[in-house]
């Protein structure tokens, strides 16, 4: 799989996988969790720039350097989440390690996206000299969520099965994804007036 090739619906992990050996060939050791995760902030956080400007504003968030082809594969991850967000149809998927990866890297994984995206949109206000407009209000309940699940960790309590932290898993994945749909959606991402249509 080509990190160029379209985000396969059913196979985020494989995706997610080829984007993390990709990084490691530039040299990176940034997890596309954060990647993917700052790239929903930037553009929950009222970034609209081109393609250029995204990669600059990526760039100066996470401390690093895109080019290449990594610079295209994140121009089509944003391509992708805004048809997503425009589509309506809720499908939106965070990209994360898939189901054969042990829980804790999943969960560490999920940490590295609400960090990428809590850096993302402040970003994004910080460039659109946004910092004092308020932020709607159930965006910000989820921003609040999303620095708690910044801090997440393997859980340390044994007496936990695996079934339970499987489950446990699968419900902060589900309200993450449609926590960043409403930021996104508040933030007027896919709207005709986005996308200048």
């Amino acid at each position: 799989m080509s990190i160029l090739d379209p985000l396969p619906g059913d196979d985020l992990g494989a995706h997610f996988d080829a984007l993390a050996n990709a990084l490691l060939e530039q040299g990176q050791l940034l997890s596309p969790a954060e990647i993917h995760g700052c790239l929903g902030g930037l553009l929950g956080g009222g970034f609209r720039g081109d393609r250029a400007a995204l990669i600059t504003n990526l760039e100066q968030t996470l401390d690093t350097t895109f080019h290449g082809d990594m610079a295209d594969a994140i121009q089509g991850l944003r391509d992708e989440m805004e048809a997503c967000i425009a589509a309506g149809d809720f499908d939106f998927q965070l990209l994360l390690p898939g189901d054969d990866v042990e829980l804790g890297q999943r969960v560490d994984a999920m940490a590295s996206w609400c960090r990428g995206f809590l850096g993302g949109f402040a970003q994004a206000r910080v460039s659109a000299g946004a910092q004092a407009e308020a932020v709607a209000t159930d965006s910000a309940e989820a921003l609040k969520d999303f620095a708690a699940i910044a801090q997440a960790g393997p859980d340390d309590d044994d007496s936990q099965d695996d079934e339970d932290g499987e489950r446990h898993y699968e419900e902060l994945y589900e309200y993450l994804r449609v926590a960043a749909m409403n930021v996104l959606l508040d933030a007027g991402v896919g709207t005709p007036e986005d996308r200048g249509d």
